[in-house]
């Protein structure tokens, strides 16, 4: 009998991506075998995305190249799942207009997959499985890690905050945070085969609340003290639930890596009240000054949206100013765009798609500039870099982050990756650093 394949398409965030780990590791263990062209496989999974209307835009372009293969291959199996199917209309415009889709999943109940797809091979028919809720949180899922040397480690699910442009809180659901032990023993079990490197995973990890009062710093404190582990990082933020004893962990923990992703989305106090952000930009630039006391040398990347419904140029300028005072290492740039289900949607002072695209531009040209006057002042420095793998640049080159995350290329003639090693700082770009092993 043949042995089946699969390919994963995942659009979206870190959470996103390590759905698909564990779905590769559930289908692994049925005695799947990946591909790594789409073509190629039996299965086709496409993890979605509900956050920007460009992922939107990919995903259907994406299913719409699938119909060929399903009409010459009626045994072609296409599955889509993630935030996306937790919205009505997105399934219902898939029934519609993509009958060749034959599994369709959310976010809740990830677990269910391998039933899904014996249910498509043994009926013939279509299945469709959405959870309005997560639930208990189901632990003890396989994964097929992206990296050797580094492990994704989901914390916490769902999201309490209710920004007015993002669906979030209604694809992912309400927060839940899973027990302390649980997390403690997968990121032993990710050590022993290897892990050196964790990212903590959570919409708003900074509002874990584990069992016995665990909150968000005492588990870092926690994890700080696992051998073999080398560094902790964690993903995402939010400014209203930075605390004292979080920073405090930066510089208790020797394995936090001094790098933190804090989003601001504007620097307008009165936009940011508009999103229902919970700060205003006096409260978050001292915030970072905060942290930059605290963690002297910390980097800082942070997420920005451009044209919210509303934003003046004055409102768009007090964000290039807080940009310039906080001085970002680097930064996820946004066009702001109409989310089906949130509050901003029903706006009326939508900003012109011209006016949004001018400022966008001033701002990407603002932060390039700080982002290579930052990368600059590494050159002459050494580095610990931990190697994640081959570099794009060139063969025998290998790339890696140094614990502020700065992405380092460098040669090697011996097979670097999951290793963790000394690089001399030798050249700046924009983006990423260049060096010579030492």
């Amino acid at each position: 009998m043949k042995e089946k394949t699969f390919h994963i398409t995942t659009f979206g965030c870190q959470m996103n991506e390590h759905d698909s780990e564990v779905m590769a590791g559930m289908l692994l263990e049925k005695g799947f075998t990946p591909v790594k062209e789409r073509k190629d496989a039996d299965v086709a999974i496409i993890n979605t995305c509900s956050v920007r209307d460009n992922a939107d835009k990919r995903f259907f372009g994406t299913l719409g190249q699938l119909k060929h293969r399903k009409k010459d291959d009626p045994n072609f199996l296409v599955c889509v799942c993630g935030c996306m199917m937790q919205q009505q209309h997105v399934i219902d415009t898939i029934k519609a207009r993509y009958p060749w889709v034959d599994i369709i999943f959310g976010t809740h109940n990830i677990h269910q997959f391998p039933e899904l797809i014996d249910n498509a091979l043994n009926e013939k028919k279509k299945q469709v499985e959405i959870w309005p809720d997560g639930g208990e949180i189901v632990e003890g899922l396989p994964a097929k890690r992206l990296f050797e040397s580094k492990a994704l480690v989901n914390i916490m699910f769902g999201c309490n905050n209710f920004c007015t442009y993002c669906i979030v809180p209604y694809t992912r659901g309400r927060e839940r945070s899973r027990k302390p032990s649980e997390i403690l023993r997968e990121v032993r079990e990710l050590v022993a085969d290897g892990v050196k490197e964790i990212m903590l995973l959570g919409q708003n990890v900074n509002s874990y609340k584990g069992a016995d009062g665990v909150d968000f710093a005492a588990l870092i404190y926690m994890l700080n003290e696992i051998e073999g582990l080398e560094r902790i990082r964690f993903m995402t933020s939010h400014p209203k639930d930075l605390s004292d004893k979080l920073i405090q962990a930066f510089v208790d923990c020797d394995k936090l890596c001094k790098n933190i992703h804090l989003p601001v989305q504007s620097g307008s106090s009165r936009i940011l009240k508009a999103m229902n952000r919970h700060y205003d930009k006096e409260q978050y630039l001292a915030l970072v000054e905060k942290l930059k006391t605290a963690v002297p040398g910390i980097t800082m990347s942070t997420d920005i949206i451009v044209g919210f419904p509303g934003e003046t140029e004055e409102d768009f300028a007090e964000t290039l100013d807080l940009v310039s005072k906080a001085r970002y290492d680097s930064a996820f740039t946004f066009l702001y765009s109409i989310r089906k289900g949130t509050p901003a949607e029903k706006y009326e002072d939508q900003i012109p798609e011209e006016v949004k695209h001018e400022r966008f531009n001033r701002l990407v040209e603002l932060m390039n500039g700080i982002s290579a006057e930052k990368n600059a002042a590494y050159v002459g420095t050494v580095q610990q870099v931990l190697v994640e793998g081959p570099s794009k640049t060139g063969s025998k080159t290998f790339a890696g982050r140094t614990d502020g995350f700065k992405l380092v290329n460098f040669r090697s003639e011996t097979d670097m990756t999951g290793k963790l090693v000394d690089v001399k700082i030798t050249k700046s770009n924009t983006f990423s650093l260049e060096g010579e092993i030492l």
